[in-house]
């Protein structure tokens, strides 16, 4: 293995790391659509997409973590800080929390409405067994948009901090996902 492949995360990580990301940003987008919908109805519609999606990325989510847990993740590179290593660590956590706990979240709150997930009429998450309640279900959408809100900055910290390490410190910060260019 050159230096180079033992700093590069698999290829298999890569796809799914990109995967997710333009996932998750799709999501975003069609959320803030449905938000601007001009009836219910519509936004009922649109909705429809998000949650089909969310439960796309979270089925990835946990594709990813088998593929982690089976193939070995690079090192960070031994030029960061100790306090940029530890901020690197905690965002990931946090990323693998709301990509779990989100759709999750999403599903439970429906589930307060007596509403599965129908995911592109592939298959139909059935609700859960929770009794219907539209002000828990409320609670939770709202928990959920705050946790997406908060997932939106940590993906702007993270591609900041991939900017940094590539520019700034000539590290290859961002190669490191990339199949090409130089780490």
């Amino acid at each position: 293995m050159t230096d180079t492949a033992a700093r590069r995360y698999s290829i298999g990580a890569m796809i799914f790391h990109w995967a997710i990301a333009i996932a998750v940003i799709v999501n975003w987008r069609i959320a803030e659509s449905a938000e601007h919908a001009a009836t219910r109805e519509a936004a009922g519609a649109i909705m429809f997409n998000h949650k089909a999606l969310g439960i796309t990325i979270l089925l990835l989510t946990l594709g990813r973590l088998v593929w982690r847990w089976t193939h070995p993740v690079p090192a960070l590179p031994s030029d960061l800080a100790k306090w940029e290593a530890t901020l690197a660590r905690t965002v990931h956590v946090i990323f693998y929390v709301l990509l779990i706990g989100l759709p999750i979240g999403g599903w439970l709150a429906s589930s307060f409405y007596g509403k599965g997930v129908d995911v592109f009429g592939i298959f139909t998450l059935p609700a859960l067994p929770v009794g219907e309640n539209a002000d828990t279900g409320e609670a939770i959408f709202e928990l959920h948009g705050t946790g997406g809100e908060i997932f939106i900055y940590l993906i702007g910290l993270h591609i900041l901090g991939a900017l940094k390490h590539t520019f700034f410190d000539k590290n290859g910060g961002i190669f490191r996902m990339l199949p090409f260019g130089k780490v």
